[in-house]
């Protein structure tokens, strides 16, 4: 019979021990072990998938941006490609629907050889288009080098005259009225180009004339002789080396820049006479004569005269261009787009400007979109070391320096 206060079952029947009661057979349990939760399975790619998210908004962003220009482009007024890749035509103002057209050319710094390509090229598209009748040529030029300058007077000239070269059938352009806006400053190189016009306006704060040319060598013998550096030179012909900078001038050596100079003044004056008829022989008389004054207007030296004349190769304001014939008048941009209308008759006109061709980016960066970085290259070095003669306003021979050295 079981015993109620033995809490363990009572053993299966087997052998007895020697002298007592049968064996009992006790169970063993195993202590139960803890199991720690199974780790949650891996977010399999996460990282990587989060990525492409982050890709597929930045290209959906760009894509709606990209959109937004397009459209710009197509109903904001920015403008149309001229066909040819090179220009940029943009609405200015007037009427846009208008089938006739007012050009405006701009002729920016310094006019040096390699560096007038984008200015050439508006003058070929306004050349071109028989639906342009008339050019607004806006100038804000120091002047540059006498040969570049004197291209760019001969292409105004056949602009002017329908004579600008053409390779559509017929070969023939319609001549156009030209009349040219003074912006801050128009001088010497960057008035010569303003002679083929048939008016010519400056802003009352114009700087412009500058009717001259110089040629300019810089000399370092002294230098040289004090550190006892120089340069030899084998040459054969006496003048060969004129203009060294380790080599003073003989008076024989000047003479043969001054005709240079001379001959290039001669053919600035005899420009200005063929653009502006009533000059004719009074390029070199005395305009200004006057003792010289302090800042006051009061007399330094009653005995020192203050001589001026239109060709003197100083620049003058406006109302003194305008005094002195140099200009027609003053006014400003739409001044002189209005007397652009005027001289081409009929009317009305949409008026049209000229630019570089435009880019995504630089339409985003507000600019054409470039990079340049600063570099060293000895043969644009050398290029600004070249002796040139110069159609340049006062106090721009440095820049002349530096934008032949830079040069394209």
């Amino acid at each position: 019979m079981s015993d109620p206060s033995n809490p363990w079952p009572p053993p299966p029947p087997g052998p007895s021990g020697p002298s007592g009661p049968p064996l009992r057979v006790l169970s063993v349990r195993e202590p139960a072990v803890p199991r720690s939760a199974p780790p949650p399975p891996p977010r399999g790619g996460g990282g990587f998938r989060g990525l492409l998210w982050f890709v597929l908004a930045v290209s959906v962003g760009f894509n709606v941006l990209l959109l937004f220009v397009a459209v710009g482009g197509m109903f904001g007024g920015l403008g149309e490609s001229s066909g040819n890749g090179q220009v940029y035509t943009r609405y200015h103002s007037g009427k846009r629907t208008a089938s006739d057209k007012i050009a405006i050319i701009h002729l920016e710094g310094m006019i040096m050889e390699g560096m007038t390509g984008f200015f050439t090229k508006q003058i070929e598209e306004a050349a071109t288009d028989d639906s342009v009748k008339a050019v607004v040529l806006r100038i804000n030029s120091p002047g540059g080098s006498i040969t570049a300058s004197d291209d760019l007077y001969k292409k105004l000239c056949e602009l002017r005259d329908g004579k600008y070269p053409r390779t559509d059938r017929d070969g023939k352009n319609q001549p156009k009225k030209i009349v040219v806006s003074m912006a801050s400053l128009a001088a010497s190189g960057g008035y010569y180009v303003a002679m083929p016009s048939e008016y010519i306006l400056a802003e009352r704060t114009t700087v412009t004339g500058s009717i001259g040319v110089y040629a300019s060598f810089p000399n370092i013998t002294k230098f040289a002789n004090e550190h006892g550096f120089g340069m030899d030179v084998i040459k054969r012909g006496d003048v060969k080396n004129s203009g060294s900078m380790f080599h003073t001038m003989t008076p024989q050596e000047r003479q043969i820049w001054q005709d240079m100079v001379n001959n290039a003044y001669d053919q600035f004056l005899q420009v200005v006479e063929t653009g502006r008829p009533k000059l004719k022989g009074k390029l070199t008389d005395v305009v200004i004569k006057r003792p010289v004054q302090d800042e006051h207007g009061k007399a330094i030296q009653p005995e020192e005269v203050y001589v001026r004349k239109r060709a003197d190769g100083g620049i003058f304001t406006a109302q003194q261009a305008k005094e002195f014939g140099l200009i027609d008048g003053i006014g400003y941009l739409e001044d002189a787009v209005a007397k652009a209308e005027e001289l081409a008759g009929g009317g009305p006109y949409k008026v049209i400007t000229y630019e570089r061709p435009r880019s995504l980016f630089g339409d985003l960066l507000g600019s054409e979109g470039k990079v340049s970085l600063p570099s060293f290259d000895l043969s644009k070095l050398s290029a600004g070391a070249t002796p040139r003669l110069w159609y340049l306003a006062p106090q721009n021979e440095l820049a002349g320096l530096l934008a032949a050295t830079g040069r394209e």
